[in-house]
């Protein structure tokens, strides 16, 4: 029975989501995205306050979120002008639920839009941190220091507020800061207070959903593994199942989840597809296969030559995810064919992956391999995402209450499609040599330098320039090593990592001498954004 990809987005998130029953019986806040670049990272910031948050597209009808009777919601930001006709916007309905709102940027616009406030073109933008004064005695603002630092980015500004409204929060040249309607409870910041750049931001939003929406924080990771456990082994019955497994925190800990639900109606098939860490395979069997420690029917395909020839040629970053995703898929199917019939198939997709991968009308980041890059039909009966609602560090969580061992639970994160988005341009067995060696030496030298526990992602990537260089009193022209290490605490923003430069001359030295057809080593100081983790 095949399922179309196309039906597995966020707004219809699969069969096998188990999310209708276990959201209906908890307190939740919305997000309704207006195409904003932090929309994870808001729903990521409410969950920190242990209240479960999901994003919808702004465009989700009214009754809809009648029937997921959330106890807040927040509009998030955008790129839009919301006086403009063709600007994102929701129903007026949504302010008239009698559920706290809380927008924020152009969130805050649409409000007052709707609501018959004026937003024009500001006389003077903000980027960037900006003191803002706010009024502590506002519910939203408890506890908040009058005078503090806000992540501003605007070229729009509420001139006037609707009516019923009063200002809370103001700076120089932005009247309107923040606003409120406590009769309506309605509250509104021009500033971001998601990002870790707005001081007291966490405070302002645990203000929102506890002192405004009156939640309590019963979102725990303990009982969302038991409820996950149970509400499989239910759903599952006696099917046979088959997991993707790579050997990555997220697969690992969604393995162990079926394994514990259905025990040995669980298949593990491990894809070596080539474009792994360095010995990364041998360690995957070491760990799930015959001799590790859990009870688990796991299968190796070695897959390697079938990957490459597919990627030859290829050089587009969208193109090859799309095509490792599909071969990925269509291994899957070949062994589950060899073992007879299959009717679910588990993915280890997590949330970052299925937002990044487009929602509704919002900009799609990049496609995921287990998302966005299905192909059209997938030969299962329906597809088991566990931790499709989880973001990585909750996923880490689970895999402690699991019982998983912590050089797994912590391991370093890597991409599903692997070292063919850490190589620019085409992928070849010679390129993926080059960038799994280089790789190696700077994974060892940052754990000699005991930095390995404080960097969030390390790794090296193979760029696509070739540059003269001298070695031996000789001419060479071979390519450049690009290495990327950065500090964060969801993956959603990202700020480059100091490394010692110590390390990095040590790291360069080994690279250039002990990988062949390197002659440069290069450090990227970019942040996410504007750039993203990965390089493709």
């Amino acid at each position: 029975m095949a399922l179309k990809a196309v039906q597995r987005q966020t707004e219809a998130v699969g069969k096998m989501d188990i999310r209708e029953e276990k959201t209906m019986s908890q307190e939740k806040v919305i997000v309704l995205d207006f195409g904003g670049q932090y929309n994870q990272l808001i729903a990521r910031r409410v969950r920190e306050c242990h209240v479960y948050c999901e994003v919808y597209p702004h465009s989700v009808s009214v009754e809809e979120i009648r029937q997921l009777q959330p106890k807040g919601i927040i509009f998030t930001g955008g790129p839009n002008s919301a006086y403009l006709e063709d600007s994102p916007i929701c129903s007026k309905e949504v302010l008239e639920l009698g559920v706290p709102v809380l927008g924020i940027c152009y969130g805050a616009q649409v409000i007052a839009h709707l609501l018959g406030g004026s937003v024009k073109t500001a006389p003077t933008s903000e980027y960037g941190k900006t003191d803002v004064h706010v009024d502590p005695a506002s519910m939203l603002f408890d506890g908040v220091h009058a005078d503090t630092v806000c992540w501003m980015s605007h070229t729009d500004y509420i001139e006037t507020l609707p009516q019923g409204f009063s200002i809370i929060g103001h700076t120089p040249v932005c009247p309107v800061a923040a606003m409120e309607n406590t009769q309506q409870k309605l509250y509104a910041t021009q500033f971001h207070p998601e990002v870790m750049h707005t001081v007291e931001g966490q405070r302002m939003l645990s203000n929102f959903v506890y002192n405004i929406c009156g939640c309590t924080g019963d979102w725990k990771m303990d009982s969302f593994v038991d409820k996950t456990i149970r509400e499989i082994r239910e759903k599952v019955g006696d099917g046979k199942v088959l997991c993707a497994l790579s050997g990555g925190v997220d697969s690992s800990v969604a393995a162990v989840i079926l394994s514990k639900a259905v025990g040995r109606q669980l298949t593990c098939v491990f894809v070596d597809h080539g474009l792994l860490r360095k010995n990364e395979g041998d360690e995957v069997e070491a760990v799930f296969g015959p001799q590790g420690p859990y009870d688990l029917n796991f299968i190796r395909v070695n897959a390697q030559e079938r990957f490459y020839q597919k990627l030859s040629g290829v050089t587009e970053p969208e193109t090859k995810r799309k095509i490792i995703g599909e071969e990925f898929i269509r291994v899957f199917e070949e062994e589950a064919k060899k073992i007879g019939v299959v009717d679910y198939l588990v993915q280890g997709t997590i949330y970052p992956d299925v937002i990044e991968s487009g929602l509704g009308k919002s900009a799609t980041i990049k496609s995921h391999h287990n998302v966005g890059g299905l192909p059209d039909f997938v030969d299962f009966k329906e597809i088991v995402e566990p931790l499709r609602l989880l973001f990585k560090d909750e996923v880490r969580q689970a895999g402690r209450e699991l019982g998983i061992p912590e050089y797994l639970v912590s391991r370093q994160p890597f991409p599903g499609p692997g070292l063919g988005i850490r190589i620019i341009g085409e992928v070849t067995a010679e390129k993926v040599k080059i960038v799994q060696d280089a790789d190696a030496i700077y994974r060892e030298e940052i754990a000699n330098a005991g930095l390995d526990q404080s960097v969030s992602q390390y790794f090296a990537a193979l760029t696509n320039m070739r540059s003269v260089g001298v070695m031996g009193d000789g001419r060479t022209y071979d390519y450049a090593v690009a290495l990327r290490a950065v500090t964060t605490t969801d993956f959603m923003t990202a700020e480059c990592a100091e490394i010692p430069f110590g390390v990095l001359q040590r790291v360069m030295n080994r690279i250039v001498n002990e990988v062949k057809g390197v002659n440069r080593v290069v450090y990227d100081l970019s942040s996410k954004p504007p750039g993203t983790i990965e390089f493709e």
